[in-house]
């Protein structure tokens, strides 16, 4: 079993979303010890975004792709290609400005290439990643999941559902440790609610995975 960990999160060290997704990590191989771990951290190697050159995997690549074009195709390349070859993604997803970060976004803008993770139908697009399993690790400074204007408000955990969906992933869990930045006891009391959030999550995935597992 191959297991991605993507951390987005700027803040290193003090990094709540990168405290849960080594969390995640750490119970999913020990529930699983043959896993074998890739780790991509987007905040210290993010790809670039999109312009003229990295989008041209997107329409075709010119008969004679200039230096520019085959740089931007091999860094789409190496990123679809070890996204499809994961069985689970662990994503660390802080909440930055209500949405998630420029970089993750990045990262995700190289997965959707029409034929790799999905294709486009006389009835819709499908998604063609389907049978992975993504666990979110979502932090958050206030609380949004509590009141109808929250939910209103964040386009991260409801961004990453959508997109992940889209690409065929229906096994989409998220870890959420929120209210980060109101105090001290708040803060407490989030991680403590995360850390629980990550046995159930770890166990019910890992359960998921292991009946795909013998159904194939």
């Amino acid at each position: 079993m191959k297991l991605l960990h993507i951390d987005s999160s700027v803040l290193g060290v003090n990094s709540a979303s990168r405290q849960l997704t080594a969390g995640i990590v750490a119970q999913w191989q020990a529930a699983h010890p043959g896993t074998s771990v890739d780790y991509l951290d987007l905040a210290a190697d993010a790809p670039s975004h999109f312009g003229p050159d990295a989008l041209g995997i997107k329409v075709g690549q010119p008969a004679e792709p200039t230096e520019a074009q085959q740089r931007e195709n091999e860094v789409s390349e190496r990123l679809i290609s070890q996204f499809l070859a994961a069985d689970v993604i662990v994503v660390g997803a802080p909440l930055y400005n209500f949405s998630i970060p420029t970089q993750l976004k990045a990262w995700i803008d190289r997965l959707a290439q029409v034929g790799r993770t999905f294709k486009y139908t006389d009835k819709g697009p499908v998604g063609l990643a389907g049978g992975k399993t993504v666990i979110v690790a979502s932090t958050r400074g206030g609380m949004y999941s509590t009141t109808e204007a929250g939910q209103a408000a964040e386009h991260q955990e409801s961004y990453l559902k959508v997109i992940f969906g889209f690409f065929g992933i229906t096994d989409v869990r998220f870890v959420r440790a929120e209210g980060l930045a109101m105090g001290d006891e708040a803060r407490k009391a989030a991680f403590d609610d995360a850390r629980a959030q990550i046995t159930a999550a770890t166990r019910e995935a890992a359960a998921n995975q292991d009946r795909a597992a013998l159904a194939a």
